[in-house]
């Protein structure tokens, strides 16, 4: 059974489904253990059971933001980001539910409104809730508000401290469902191993990784405006990673200040003195990049990601679909698989802006000494004499050239997200096998 779970990512990402459910459901599990108080009604039990399994989900999100490299495996950092947001809204909702039915079912509860007046257990419970508020506020409106992304991902952590663990102090305070030694047992361990995970990610990890810090050796700029960051192990032997695959960089200060962006590596997996990130200048931190100097100290915290062609090694061939800077894990697929002379097709199809936006163009030209490598460019307005596609990868474009028979190959696509979810449709309308299609979403912050 455990070689079982070990060799199919399906059966362990439905296993990890499966324990976070019971993870969920397993405080209200055991409260059933005990009797429960004298009968209050329907709906505040209800109300009760709602607030437990929004504490319980609140908990929960910490193990969903700790990079735990076994569940990252299963579904890729990017799948579990997007999920720990959906499943805080969800959260978000059932405590805030949790009271308003106590206010209509029992009106008199909402006296405990009345602040300086009332039990150090109601003023728990409010504060939670509007530490849960904020966090919830800030983190949709980050962007319109113009919070800057450190400032605002160290205020999120400590928010969302608060919120469990002043939440938690209600239960305790209320007593009715956790007035029994060892029911106070049960949800300290459960609440230790959530701040544990906080603890880990935002002090132990970074305190681990300054013993282990790499140099820039050299920035070099490419075409579309990207830049290739260069680093070197310093002191240690730096790691490998498989194609396709990202790390969080911190450059220039420590990891303890959670200045950390992600980035796709564009070397080849398998270099271990010398790792390469693409990196296009769009915001802030990016572009910043060209000026960064020679010798300055950077932290990697990786690799992560299951945007890789090593997990397919059964697969007759790949096609690899990128847009503008999304080419970058493309391009270290490509670099590995020449190190590794795999002999599989690989054809790629790139969109950008113009000839000129073509980043590594060179570069690519001469993996196809090295590789069967077909690539179609697609460019958005071609130039006097061009004679490739232009416009954009569409339905049409792609019938024109992936191969007839679609589920021989695996499809991996990087690029902007109006263009992902273009190709996305696109692929299904020509009747790709879905589980043959793998996008890399970069919407971490």
């Amino acid at each position: 059974m455990r070689r079982l779970f070990m060799q199919s990512p399906i059966a362990l990402a439905a296993l990890w489904i499966v324990a976070y459910l019971v993870i969920i459901l397993l405080p209200m599990a055991a409260l059933l253990l005990h009797p429960a108080p004298a009968a209050r009604g329907f709906w505040t039990e209800f109300s009760v059971a709602l607030g437990f399994i929004g504490l319980a989900l609140m908990a929960l999100q910490f193990v969903l933001a700790a990079r735990v490299n076994r569940i990252e495996a299963s579904y890729g950092i990017d799948i579990l980001i997007q999920f720990h947001r959906y499943t805080s809204i969800v959260a978000f909702g059932l405590v805030v539910i949790h009271p308003l039915i106590l206010f209509v079912a029992r009106p008199e509860t909402l006296a405990l409104l009345n602040f300086p007046e009332a039990p150090w257990r109601a003023r728990l419970a409010v504060m939670s809730v509007l530490a849960f508020c904020t966090m919830v506020a800030t983190t949709i409106w980050r962007k319109p508000l113009k919070i800057p992304y450190e400032p605002w991902r160290a205020a999120h952590s400590v928010l969302a401290v608060l919120a469990v663990g002043l939440g938690f102090g209600h239960g305790i305070g209320v007593g009715f469902y956790l007035g029994q030694f060892w029911q106070i047992v049960l949800w300290s361990g459960f609440m230790a191993v959530a701040l544990w995970l906080i603890l880990y990610v935002r002090v132990v990890k970074p305190l681990i990784m300054t013993k282990r810090p790499y140099l820039v050796e050299e920035v070099v700029e490419q075409r579309g405006d990207v830049w290739t960051l260069a680093l070197r192990p310093h002191g240690h032997d730096g790691f490998t990673f498989e194609p396709g695959q990202f790390a969080w960089l911190t450059l220039g200060v420590t990891p303890l200040h959670m200045r950390e962006h992600p980035f796709s590596m564009s070397s080849n997996g398998d270099q271990r003195d010398r790792i390469e990130f693409g990196i296009k200048a769009l915001g802030d931190f990016t572009r910043q990049i060209k000026h960064v100097k020679p010798g300055t100290k950077a932290f990697l915290d990786g690799p992560y990601g299951v945007f890789t062609t090593e997990l397919y090694s059964d697969t007759a061939g790949f096609v690899l679909i990128a847009g503008g800077v999304g080419i970058t894990p493309m391009y270290s697929i490509l670099l590995t698989a020449a190190e590794r002379q795999d002999d599989r097709p690989f054809l790629l199809i790139y969109s950008a802006s113009s000839w000129d936006d073509i980043t590594y163009r060179e570069d690519l030209e001469a993996l196809k000494e090295k590789i069967d490598l077909t690539i179609v460019y697609v460019l958005r307005k071609g130039h006097d004499g061009w004679e490739g596609e232009t416009g954009y990868v569409d339905k049409d474009l792609l019938d024109r050239h992936i191969p007839r028979h679609r589920g021989s190959r695996q499809y991996f696509t990087c690029a902007a997200p109006v263009m992902m979810d273009a190709v996305e449709r696109a692929l299904f309308d020509l009747e790709v096998p879905v589980t043959h299609v793998h996008m890399e979403h970069f919407n971490l912050a």
